[in-house]
């Protein structure tokens, strides 16, 4: 029997949860993300309801847009850490119903139910309950997609949001794909979708139709694998992954500046943040890398991997120090960052007088 894959998104999360929150803001544009300070404002929105899509407002997009778009919007800070709470139980119950689980982001999931069902028949049930439980348990809706690979999943839970459940049977896929545009496909972000326009190809249908030679000489690798998703053909497993890959923070600054002694001081709390949750997290990291965002949006990204792993926040500040430092004089800056990776589970034994770190 060919696999039946489930793939849950939740509709508009942060929002949808402050909304439950807050009944208040029912009905209402809720904007989650930092402040616009009445179009002023630095930062990105994180996720928006669907009320405030109505006006054109959309994940990703400049907080100040936003606002000129609908200055009558709710803004909210993100809370991470009830969204957090809320997404733990929320995955809990997916677990519940499949052997095979992944989570792949605070809000979505995938979920291998072949050897729980029969058919796509039994497939749709199993959904509804999915969805039903989630209602039932935490006043929030969410989209499922239901396909025999993990890629068409993920498109057909998108397909019919908010609370939709669409269903994507084997003999229906190279049909469903065909009429989709390139955008999409999980992995074809907007520079590859200029390419791939640039070239006539506008469609999944027009993609699976072009020699995969030709993709592989452009996208190398990635234009074989592009082809076969394309037609529906999908080898990745559902496995959830238990370690994490990196730790990052990122500050974006309310306005453009060239101020070392600025920068620094920022630099140093965002490797206190990143430490903080490097620890709490119980890893240590053995590579450093530092994000810069110029005023002209233009972005550079440098790294230094250290040899052993580590804890130590001061080794955190001097390196992300060093990596940007060629950035600070000249230019001004919009954006800093700092990520840990090569991350090893840890364990800390604290003394009277100091710490020893113990990597597994």
């Amino acid at each position: 029997m060919d696999r039946i894959i489930l793939h849950m998104d939740m509709d508009s999360f942060y929002a949808s949860v402050e909304q439950r929150e807050n009944p208040g803001l029912t009905g209402l544009a809720v904007v989650v993300g930092s402040d616009p300070k009445k179009g002023k404002g630095r930062g990105v929105v994180s996720t928006c309801s669907y009320e405030a899509r109505n006006f054109g407002i959309h994940s990703g997009m400049p907080i100040s847009r936003a606002y000129r778009l609908c200055q009558d919007a709710v803004f909210l800070p993100v809370n991470m850490s009830l969204y957090q709470e809320v997404s733990c139980r929320i995955m809990e119950i997916l677990r519940s119903y499949a052997d095979k689980f992944q989570q792949v982001s605070v809000d979505e999931a995938f979920l291998d139910i072949s050897d729980r069902v029969q058919d796509y028949k039994e497939a749709v049930q199993l959904a509804e309950q999915i969805k039903s439980m989630i209602m039932y348990k935490e006043k929030l809706t969410c989209s499922i997609g239901i396909a025999p690979v993990k890629s068409v999943a993920k498109i057909a839970s998108d397909f019919n949001k908010p609370d939709g459940l669409t269903v994507v049977e084997p003999d229906k896929v190279v049909g469903f794909l065909e009429p989709l545009k390139v955008r999409k496909l999980s992995g074809i972000g907007r520079k590859n979708e200029k390419i791939l326009t640039g070239m006539g190809i506008n469609t999944l249908g027009q993609l699976a139709c072009f020699d995969e030679n030709k993709l592989i000489e452009i996208f190398g690798k990635w234009g074989s694998e592009m082809h076969s998703l394309s037609l529906g053909q999908d080898e990745s497993e559902v496995e959830e992954s238990s370690k994490i890959r990196s730790i990052s923070r990122e500050h974006t600054f309310e306005e453009d500046t060239d101020d070392p002694v600025i920068l620094i001081k920022t630099l140093d709390m965002i490797a206190e943040k990143v430490c903080r949750s490097l620890v709490h997290k119980g890893y240590s990291f053995g590579t450093v890398s530092v994000k810069v965002r110029l005023e002209d949006f233009t972005t550079f990204t440098r790294a230094k991997t250290l040899g052993f792993s580590s804890q130590d926040r001061d080794i955190i500040k001097r390196v992300s120090k060093e990596l940007s430092s060629e950035f600070f004089y000249g230019r001004k800056i919009r954006l800093l960052g700092i990520r840990l990776s090569n991350l090893n589970k840890s364990k800390m034994i604290q003394t009277t007088f100091d710490y020893f770190l113990i990597t597994t």
